[in-house]
């Protein structure tokens, strides 16, 4: 297993494709806009230089790495003679449908399909192929080059073969790879987003302030990162996405995403991606360590 393909050069994507190439993978990236591929290529080039400057890795290894790379704007030329392909578009179940289903058309009949979903069933994924027994979830942390977990998700057709195959792989990356089962929000996320929803809604009570909460579980519970900050590091709307899917496959309301969670969402206010969430990115607020938005 030598040629990869990564669908989606957004944040994971560039991340996911980052580490293939990084470890001597040929690697497709594709994404539909051209400005995408040249922003993940240019987050890529950025990252290896962070690299360099910590000695992790030398200017050679920076150049072998972004020479495995390829950009492609089409499924149909940058999918079709590869053995593994890695799903990381955004967390739309009609989106990853329509993806694999096509995929499974242009695909060899040897080719794994992953898919880099936080939350989405993996055998409803999966159903869109004839190949079921061939799709699972490889579901990256970000940021990708820098955290070693990643889970492996096994749908209700995915064979013992594609498991051993994609955990060897996740091991030959440098990661820890964890299998769970298929179930709403896997395990990282079925802990993780609870959390960070309580959070939201001890802030919607009035309980305390965005710093106060945040420093609470930074000190008390010896978090690297408080809650809310967290949150607006994975993106508000992806927090909203994976509690949506938590909320319909379980229908318990301990699931139900905070009014303040989707009402910022509504107004765009996204976390880091925005420059704005529970706390201000903005430029002037930089200097002064983060500001929250809400007291």
């Amino acid at each position: 297993m030598k040629n990869i393909a990564v669908i989606g050069a957004g944040t994971m994507g560039n991340g996911i494709a980052h580490v293939f190439a990084q470890n001597g993978y040929k690697v497709n990236l594709i994404d539909i806009s051209e400005e995408s591929l040249v922003h993940g290529l240019a987050t890529i080039t950025r990252n290896l230089d962070r690299m360099i400057a910590k000695e992790k890795i030398s200017t050679s290894d920076k150049e072998n790495t972004l020479q495995n790379i390829s950009t492609y704007t089409a499924l149909s030329t940058g999918a079709s003679y590869v053995d593994l392909v890695v799903e990381a578009a955004s967390e739309q179940l009609d989106l990853k449908l329509k993806i694999f289903k096509e995929l499974d058309t242009l695909c060899t009949a040897s080719t794994i399909l992953a898919t880099n979903t936080s939350s989405i069933s993996i055998t409803q994924i999966a159903a869109a192929t004839k190949r079921p027994e061939k799709v699972i979830g490889m579901h990256f942390m970000n940021p990708v080059p820098i955290m070693k977990l990643v889970e492996i998700i096994r749908g209700y057709n995915t064979s013992d073969e594609t498991t051993r195959t994609i955990m060897e792989l996740s091991e030959k990356l440098g990661k820890t790879p964890t299998e769970v089962n298929d179930y709403p929000g896997f395990v990282a996320n079925r802990i993780l987003m609870p959390m960070i929803n309580e959070a939201i809604e001890a802030l919607y009570n009035g309980v305390a302030g965005v710093k106060e909460i945040d420093t609470v579980m930074k000190l008390g519970m010896a978090h690297p990162m408080g809650p809310l900050q967290l949150a607006d590091f994975i993106g508000l709307d992806v927090c909203l996405s994976i509690l949506n899917v938590m909320y319909g496959g379980f229908k318990n309301p301990k699931y139900a995403p905070c009014p303040l969670l989707v009402n910022m969402v509504m107004a765009k206010k996204l976390g880091i991606k925005s420059g704005e969430g529970f706390y201000d990115y903005s430029e002037t607020k930089k200097a002064e360590n983060i500001s929250p938005q809400f007291k």
